[in-house]
């Protein structure tokens, strides 16, 4: 299989962020995203709850942008991609996800301390990415 291109990364990130969202808004607290609380403390000036839809915008960008960059990563790995192998690379690459977002954009940006119970369903939601990521990629469709 070619290697993905920027093309595929960011469609596959589009979808694969659709896919997380709805497992999400299934699965979740019916809690605001960290995106919500990320809009609340540097643009707007009332709670997350009040900033949903930016939230939710701005998330979809995040997984876009995302995928464009994972489809960047992957010729460098020079690993064939095969579904099973995009698949496995889109897993480990949820992983490295959920580490950035609850290190990084949680704890250090947003000064957050989640629940055990919301870092697992992070953790969940970021694998669902990375599986639908990589399985995107491993068609060539785009």
């Amino acid at each position: 299989m070619a290697d993905p291109t920027i093309l595929g990364g960011l469609v596959g990130g589009l979808i694969a962020t659709i896919v997380m969202t709805v497992f999400m808004m299934a699965l979740g607290d019916d809690s605001p995203p960290p995106t919500a609380a990320l809009w609340s403390k540097y643009v707007g000036d009332g709670p997350p709850e009040e900033y949903m839809p930016q939230g939710m915008a701005l998330h979809m960008l995040y997984g876009i942008g995302a995928g464009g960059a994972f489809a960047v990563a992957v010729p460098f790995l020079g690993v064939s991609l095969t579904l099973a192998t995009a698949v496995g690379l889109g897993l480990v690459y949820g992983i490295l996800l959920t580490v950035v977002g609850m290190v990084l954009w949680m704890r250090i940006v947003l000064a957050m301390e989640p629940e055990p119970k919301t870092m697992g369903l992070f953790f969940v939601f970021h694998l669902i990415y990375g599986g639908v990521l990589g399985a995107w990629l491993s068609l060539g469709l785009v």
